[in-house]
């Protein structure tokens, strides 16, 4: 339970004031900021919260998955294919299996 709370925390941090309103317009392959390329923007994001999993489970694999999982699921809410409240909940149900994998593969 402490790894899962401790990535809700981590989440809470890098979705909000670690992202701002830079990176949260920046990512936007339909609106992005010009000069910037919104790739970068996303990945940069996303590699933020993938490097908060891989600290906290002590697992480069679930900071990679991590990665993958939130710049898929930001894609597809800034694509307006999902809400603001599915993005969430996929991203809370993601650290929930990153916690779950970390307490079954390490022990921790």
């Amino acid at each position: 339970m402490n790894l899962f709370f401790a990535m809700l925390v981590a989440h809470a941090l890098a979705d909000y004031p670690l992202q701002g309103d830079f990176l949260s317009r920046a990512k936007n392959r339909h609106a992005p900021l010009p000069g910037v390329p919104w790739y970068q923007a996303l990945g940069a994001h996303a590699i933020i919260h993938g490097a908060a999993v891989a600290l906290i489970t002590g697992s480069t694999v679930l900071g990679l998955a991590e990665v993958v999982v939130h710049a898929v699921t930001d894609d597809l809410k800034t694509s307006g294919r999902i809400d603001y409240n599915a993005d969430q909940a996929i991203h809370i149900t993601a650290k929930a299996i990153w916690a779950a994998a970390a307490i079954w593969v390490f022990g921790s």
